[in-house]
This record gives C-alpha cells, structure tokens and sequence, in this order.
C-alpha cells in the first residue's frame, strides 16, 4: 500500500472520527431546538422528533384548545378529543380546526413566564458580564505588561504566587468572600457580582506568555524612537496582541454568563437575578413544561452563539496575525 493511500486512509478516518465527535456535541443542542417548538403531547413521544401538524379548537368560551382527532365521521365532520382535559368527545367541522406544526408560541410564552420577564436577567447578566470582562482584560494587560517590561522586587515569586491561586477551588473561597462583600454591605447588589472579578489569574498568565514572545526589539525601538510605556502598550503591544486578547474576552464573557453558583449565594430579590439564576428557578417551577424549559434555554445561550461565531477567528490565528512571520 502507497503512502498516499495510508495517508487518505488515516485522513479518512480522522474526518469519520471528529464529525462523530461534532455529531455527539451538537445532537443536544439539536434535541434541544427541536423540542422547544413541540406540544406538550408531543414531548413525551419517544418516536417524534420532527415536530408533527397539530389541531387547535375554540371553545365556547373563547379559549384555544389542542385537540386530537379520534376518528373522522365524514369529509366535514370529525371527532376530538380536547388534550389534558378530561371531557367528553365532541363532534366539530374539520374546517374549524386551526393546524400549526412549529409552535413559535413558545417562546413568548416562556419569555413572560416568570416575574420580572427573562428580560430583566438578560439586562443584569449582559451587564455584569460586559463590565467583569472590561474590568479583567484591562487588569490582565496592565499586569502581563508589568511582569514583562518593568523590572521590580520578587517579581518572579510574584507572579509564582499569582499561578498558585489557580491551584485553590473557588468552592474554598466562598464563604471568606461572601463574609467580605456582607461587611460591605454589597449583598444583593451588582458590586457583589462584578468586583470580586475584575481581575483573573488565567488571563494574566496566557498575556505575560505571549509578551514574552514579542521581540524586545519592538519595545527598545519604541523607546529610542521617544515612545513613553504607556504609548507603546497601546499603540504597538496591544494591537499585536489582539488573538489573545479577544480569546480571554471571550472566555470572560462565557463565564460571567454562565456564572450560576455565586450569584445564587450573593443575591436576594428577584430582579437581581442573572439569567442563570432566573432559568434554574424557572426549571423547578415548570419543570414538567419541558418545550417552555427548552425555549427558555434556546434564547439563554443565543447571545453566547453568536459571540462565539463573530470571533472564532481569533481561536485559529497564530503569531503571523500579529505580523510576527517568521
């Protein structure tokens, strides 16, 4: 067998490999849009993935109801039986049934489910996660710069210690900084949320790599040419670092949005909520809803999607983005 071949076959098999592994990722996702334009009946159904055409009636009193034909009489006249009611079959017009397959409906309805709406832990989980990710890329810059180009006392134990914190579970740090930010008065406020991170130890450690491997040439050139420190990080360092930078924003972000345990502990009231918090709630009071907890948990993570896909670039980009080639 040819080298070629080998290399086709291995080839072959590592596409087989990761589309199944993409398949794998992405089936609940799938699973997950799919039911949350289904009926409640519909649901249950182990055999039903695609949604399925579905009948509505009017009631006398005015309210629409999901039926389910039973039998038809006739080409006009069919019988109904009215879902999740316990009522005698009717006879109706099969010209009065309203038929919808994707129930759209959803989603509003899970939208004002809870009080305040997923409007209000959108707002309060946007801006917590906007001004901890500003607050930690900029911590991160100034402190990677300083490590790098400043020369000071202990600086490489400083920064030993700085990798150790990583070592600690945040778990351990609960109660101390909950018993702080209650000395301060913080709890059920948005201080309590975003100052205990505006700093972050990862985004520290993959900055000061990465400015290590700059040449020191860009920074000495800078200066001989009358450039201050602060002109040079943000005119030269900054803008050669921006796959880095953009990858811890983006990493910031996802987890001050996804952030579920801390907020449950430091907030009281409800419209304090972030969307995590709101959507946990949400699932232990209708968690028999499931096409409402699927809709509610589709439009939690569309902000997250389409960040994603807006700056997936910058995950692939390596040092010749920063125009470091060769």
């Amino acid at each position: 067998m040819s080298r070629s071949l080998l290399r086709g076959v291995k080839s072959f098999l590592i596409h087989i490999l990761l589309v199944g592994g993409a398949f794998l990722m992405c089936f609940p996702f799938f699973w997950m849009l799919l039911t949350s334009f289904k009926s409640p009946a519909e649901v249950l159904e182990v055999d039903t993935w695609l949604p399925q055409p579905k009948y509505y009636m009017q009631t006398n009193a005015g309210e629409e109801v999901q039926v389910r034909i039973v039998r038809h009489l006739d080409e006009q006249q069919v019988e109904v039986e009215i879902l999740r009611k316990r009522e005698p079959l009717r006879v109706v017009q099969l010209s009065d049934l309203a038929t919808r397959t994707w129930l759209f409906s959803n989603y509003p309805k899970a939208w004002n489910k809870v009080q305040p709406s997923f409007g209000r832990y959108f707002f309060n989980s946007f801006l917590i996660a906007l001004l901890t990710t500003l607050g930690q890329v900029l911590t991160s810059i100034l402190a990677a710069y300083a490590f790098v180009y400043f020369e000071f006392p202990y600086k490489n134990a400083l920064f030993t210690l700085f990798l150790a914190t990583m070592m600690v579970p945040q778990e351990i740090l609960l109660i101390p900084n909950y018993l702080v930010l209650a000395n301060l008065g913080w709890i059920d406020t948005y201080a309590a949320m975003i100052v205990p991170w505006l700093a972050g130890v990862f985004g520290i450690f993959m900055l000061r790599q990465f400015f290590q491997q700059l040449p020191r040439e860009f920074y000495d050139a800078a200066v001989i040419d009358g450039c201050s420190r602060l002109g040079f990080l943000f005119r030269i360092l900054i803008p050669l670092s921006l796959p880095p930078i953009v990858t811890i924003t983006i990493f910031t972000f996802l987890g001050s949005w996804n952030s579920l345990l801390w907020p449950l502990i430091v907030t009281n009231s409800e419209h304090m909520r972030t969307i995590q918090v709101g959507l946990s709630y949400f699932a232990q009071s209708e968690g028999t809803e499931w096409e409402l907890l699927m809709a509610a948990s589709s439009f939690c993570i569309l902000p997250l999607v389409v960040a994603y896909f807006m700056a997936q670039r910058f995950f692939v980009e390596g040092d010749t983005a920063s125009g470091l080639k060769g």
